[in-house]
């Protein structure tokens, strides 16, 4: 069909989105579904006519000015289509295509990309070079949901010019990060190749360095923890028919002599309760959620990763279900219509009570945090019902979010608490109870509250308990935990490194690259060599305060107060004397890289003691003759041992670590592209394989 030029053309940043705007934008709500090739894109009606065509996310990046990969350092770089720099991207040379086609026929722009630092960028690029230098002349819509009313007051109210500060702090960190990560990460990878003659990806980065860093201290604090043994004093008395625990009030012991002595003293005597102390709390509300405290939330209860609650809140934005994600804020403003939205939520069936609850207050107050973000609230629902149903993670994010939504507002919750000492020939026990009074908010938050109650008999100075077991517990002091992706995530909000839109890529990539595994966080062979070897001859990389430094910058060049050519001009001065020492020291950290490397591939080759020599290793092998791999025994090669198991020969195959629960023998993980990875036991006689 053909349209009248002059029209409005507004870019979104992902093709759901498109859809929202769209509709909200035509008078009837029905905008017509138009194609441009295979590219989508839909006309509103207005009071002017509305070409809404959506991106997939970023369509331009930074890269290399010139050509070749074996060099390093790279200062010259700039901005080019995805497709021309990225394998797997040929999709986006249509999309450009397709965007730049429509805006021939446009008289005005506006960039309706998500309104942060990334999607200011996302609009600006498309604008300057698939819109033929429109940058200057586009206007801004500014929302935090994709409800019809806000993206109609969006419209109505747009801005007349891009917002130029995110645009030039995001283009900033997306060259700064890239002038760190290419020549940084080349320098890793070219001198072990130019000492092994062998290729590895490895890599690091401005923020990638120092959160490695982060995780190979913690795991060097782990390796190098003595534990010291300690003894604990476990009792059990008998109190008007009931067996309950009680705690020593000494709490650790550190001599076995003392603590031996504590127990025959009070094995089968009697106590007195000598002290009854019984106090009652107040416990506020917890504060709405931004971005990070979703995701530790989410991993605390689901334990989703970051990055997994970040896709799956994004779904719920682009179904108009939650307000904007990516936000820092802890605080909810009166214009998001608090009363609305609990009108919105009490027609689902599951919140109705608890939501009603809310509508009849005389005055809803939330109880918000310190964070203010200045472009989005705190994460909060729309209201809006499902328009289809939700897979089970995308339900449970959104019951989490609805409920915490609910519960900022609710009344303090009152609690007390009961701890009763009781006196064993000189030596004293605690008996503890705790129990909610008044439940207040914790009844709108319900199943993501930990019932703690513990109930204990009516108990009064005097009073005469029976000692029924006292024990001696030998224990040792445990090392520091190990991060978990939730808690690194927190620790990287806590020094200030990093955005809250690039925290859980950054953690997805150190399990990318395989230097940490597991969910309790250990820092494989490799990892801790590339931090020993970054550590030796450019420790600046891995420095958290240059980390945060350039992140504060960033940060007020978002705020106009400071130019982005200083910060980068800063950067390539920070890393000319790095990449200096690097070359000069190549060798060296050639030998290091490439020997670590050799030693993570046969480790994660090793499967498991062979169970029918005992002495060899079973190992992941590849038949010279036919290629095919299978699992073998180290000691065929003396001439021990000729154990061999088949394996499957599509996707890919790791040892796992553990056994099978059947029969004990080490198991393999299997994952085929398209299928649930699966553990494989192949133990030809193991029972679950039946007859």
């Amino acid at each position: 069909m053909s349209i009248k030029k002059g029209y409005t053309l507004v870019i979104t940043e992902k093709p759901t989105a498109a859809l929202r705007v769209a509709r909200a934008l035509d008078v009837n709500g029905k905008p017509k579904k138009l194609k441009l090739g295979s590219i989508p894109y839909f006309l509103s009606r207005n009071t002017k006519d509305i070409i809404v065509v959506s991106a997939l996310g970023h369509l331009y990046t930074v890269t290399q000015e010139g050509k070749g990969r074996n060099f390093y350092p790279v200062f010259d770089y700039k901005w080019a289509p995805r497709h021309l720099v990225e394998r797997n991207a040929g999709k986006i040379k249509d999309w450009i295509e397709a965007i730049s086609k429509l805006s021939e026929g446009a008289d005005e722009f506006i960039n309706s990309c998500d309104y942060d630092v990334e999607g200011s960028l996302i609009g600006y690029t498309i604008l300057k070079y698939a819109c033929g230098g429109k940058e200057k002349h586009a206007k801004r819509m500014k929302f935090s949901t994709l409800t019809k009313r806000d993206l109609i007051e969006a419209y109505n109210n747009v801005s007349s010019t891009l917002d130029f500060p995110l645009v030039y702090a995001g283009k900033t960190r997306h060259e700064v990060d890239w002038l760190y990560g290419i020549n940084l990460s080349r320098a890793l990878t070219l001198s072990a190749r130019r000492w092994s003659g062998k290729y590895s990806t490895l890599s690091t980065g401005r923020v990638q360095g120092p959160t490695l860093k982060f995780l190979y201290n913690r795991e060097k604090e782990i390796l190098s923890f003595v534990p010291t043994p300690y003894w604990e004093i476990k009792a059990r008395i008998e109190v008007k028919g009931e067996t309950l625990d009680v705690e020593f009030e000494g709490g650790k012991i550190y001599k076995k002599s003392e603590a031996d002595r504590i127990v025959d003293v009070c094995r089968g005597k009697t106590g007195e309760v000598v002290d009854v102390k019984v106090k009652r709390f107040h416990v506020a509300p917890p504060i709405p959620f931004d971005l990070g405290l979703l995701q530790t939330e989410a991993y605390r209860h689901f334990r989703y990763t970051p990055r997994r609650t970040l896709n799956i809140a994004e779904r719920l934005y682009l179904e108009a279900l939650i307000s904007y994600p990516r936000t820092s804020s802890q605080k909810l403003p009166p214009s998001i219509n608090y009363t609305e939205i609990l009108k919105g939520l009490s027609g689902i069936p599951a919140y109705r009570k608890l939501a009603e609850s809310l509508l009849s207050k005389d005055n809803l107050k939330p109880k918000e945090g310190k964070r203010e973000d200045p472009a989005h609230p705190a994460i909060y629902p729309t209201g809006n019902k499902p328009e289809r149903e939700l897979s089970d993670q995308e339900r449970r994010v959104y019951d989490l979010i609805v409920r915490r939504f609910m519960a900022v507002f609710g009344e303090p919750a009152v609690k007390e608490s009961v701890k009763v000492t009781i006196d064993v020939k000189g030596y004293r026990f605690l008996l503890r109870g705790k129990r909610v009074l008044k439940e207040g908010w914790i009844r709108l938050y319900g199943p993501y509250v930990k019932d703690e109650a513990v109930i204990l008999p009516p108990l009064s100075n005097g009073e005469t308990v029976v000692v029924k077991e006292v024990l001696r517990e030998d224990k040792f002091t445990h090392p520091p935990p190990r991060y978990n992706p939730a808690s690194l995530l927190k620790k990287m909000e806590e020094e200030r490194i990093g955005t809250k839109a690039t925290r859980a890529d950054i953690i997805q990539t150190l399990y990318d690259r395989g230097y940490i595994t597991g969910e309790r966080i250990v820092v494989t062979e490799i990892g801790f060599d590339v931090i020993e070897v970054l550590e030796k001859n450019c420790p600046r990389v891995l420095s958290v305060d240059l980390t945060r430094e350039l992140e504060e910058k960033m940060e007020k060049i978002a705020r106009g107060e400071e130019e982005d050519v200083n910060v980068i001009i800063e950067a390539v001065e920070h890393l000319k004397p790095i990449l200096e020492e690097f070359k000069s020291k190549e060798r060296l950290i050639g030998e290091a890289l490439s020997n670590a490397i050799k030693a993570t591939r046969m480790k994660n080759r090793i499967v498991g003691s062979c169970p029918t020599c005992g002495s060899g290793k079973l190992m992941i092998l590849y038949s010279r003759k036919t290629g095919k791999r299978f699992i073998g025994c180290t000691n065929y090669f003396k001439g021990l041992c000729k154990t061999s198991f088949p394996l499957p020969q599509k996707g890919t195959v790791k040892p796992t670590g553990e056994s099978c629960k059947h029969c004990g023998w080490p198991t393999v993980s299997v994952r085929i592209k398209g299928k649930r990875p699966w553990n494989l036991c192949f133990n030809p006689n193991c029972p679950s394989k039946g007859d």
